[in-house]
């Protein structure tokens, strides 16, 4: 069975690599359109907006009320980290991203057509990291040595806070320390697990997978709901 994904993602950031084949670039849109056909050949649903679907001319009430009817009843929230996804001189509370993903993790209840109330649950959440104009990855993700092997390690400037958030909150993995003093995580540490475009797109269905693995396992995190 098919399962319901919401997309947030900043729609306009164009310091992405091209992948359009369009001479001027592209923009983080043109990865959601490659995401949307996926889906499409998949069982899953795109609960998102499409392409051609404007919204331009609805007020932020309007544009709320089409959003929150569609992460209502996702069960997966992907958001796409990207260079620019967090506007630097406004707060994060006057943006749509942070919104999203609090209103995805919350249980929230509405009445079917019966009149019978049926809550949402706290959705999975998976982030995908773009590849800047340069094809990196390191504005957000590199690998270092720790512990004289190989760690992944993130850069939390350029994510809202709700992400930091749910990032390292895990209540029961194993952290380690090194000779050092440095210490370094194992396992599924996080609630919002987070893979680049390039190995995600090899792996689509694995690293949904494991999304909602660690979903299953909610109350081994310590989930920042909340703007």
């Amino acid at each position: 069975m098919g399962r319901k994904i919401f997309i947030s993602y900043k729609y306009a950031d164009n310091d992405v690599h091209n992948i359009s084949g369009n001479f001027y670039g592209c923009t983080v849109r043109n990865y959601v359109d490659k995401l949307e056909d996926y889906f499409d050949s998949s069982d899953n649903i795109y609960k998102g907006e499409s392409d051609g679907e404007d919204l331009s001319q609805l007020s932020d009430d309007a544009i709320w009320k089409k959003l929150k009817d569609r992460i209502y009843d996702s069960t997966l929230t992907i958001i796409m980290i990207s260079k620019n996804m967090k506007e630097r001189y406004r707060q994060e509370r006057d943006q749509w991203i942070p919104w999203e993903i609090s209103y995805s993790l919350k249980e929230m209840s509405r009445k079917n057509s019966s009149g019978v109330s049926i809550a949402s649950k706290t959705n999975a959440l998976l982030g995908i990291v773009v590849p800047d104009l340069q094809n990196s990855y390191t504005y957000f993700t590199y690998q270092r040595n720790c512990c004289n092997s190989p760690c992944t390690t993130y850069n939390y400037n350029n994510v809202f806070s709700i992400m930091k958030n749910n990032m390292f909150n895990s209540n029961t993995c194993y952290r380690g320390s090194c000779d050092n003093g440095e210490s370094i995580w194992r396992g599924n540490y996080s609630y919002l697990s987070s893979v680049k475009w390039c190995d995600f797109v090899r792996a689509p269905d694995q690293y949904i997978e494991k999304a909602y693995d660690i979903q299953r396992n909610l109350d081994d995190y310590s989930i920042c709901k909340e703007v």
